[in-house]
């Protein structure tokens, strides 16, 4: 009896050892890796923008001298935001910008450390 199961059992590892080498698998196996060499490919793309960005931004802006084209190269400043940051000046502090209602708190706490008052 014992013989009988270890026989079963050696002449069934290889069947299953094969059946998981089937051509099947080996094309999920490609799809699935072209599908992560494109999403690491994106994420490299914009990851080399934002190195980019960053090295082409020459500091924290005054938003009450910075142009319009100036504070849309802040996060998620539009150009109708950045014309409203423009036609409320002056600005005592930059909190002033959520006192004067022209941004959110939430847009706020976006760019705070990438602006100043002088």
């Amino acid at each position: 009896m014992v013989k009988v199961v270890s026989t079963a059992a050696f002449l069934l590892f290889p069947a299953l050892f094969l059946a998981g080498c089937s051509p099947s698998n080996t094309d999920t196996l490609q799809r699935r890796t072209a599908d992560a060499t494109a999403a690491a490919k994106r994420d490299a793309g914009a990851i080399a923008r934002g190195v980019t960005e960053g090295l082409t931004r020459k500091g924290p802006l005054d938003i009450n001298d910075a142009s319009a084209a100036q504070l849309q190269t802040l996060p998620g400043v539009t150009p109708e935001l950045a014309g409203k940051i423009v036609e409320r000046r002056p600005y005592t502090s930059t909190r002033d910008l959520v006192r004067k209602r022209v941004l959110s708190s939430a847009e706020y706490d976006r760019v705070k450390n990438q602006i100043f008052v002088k």
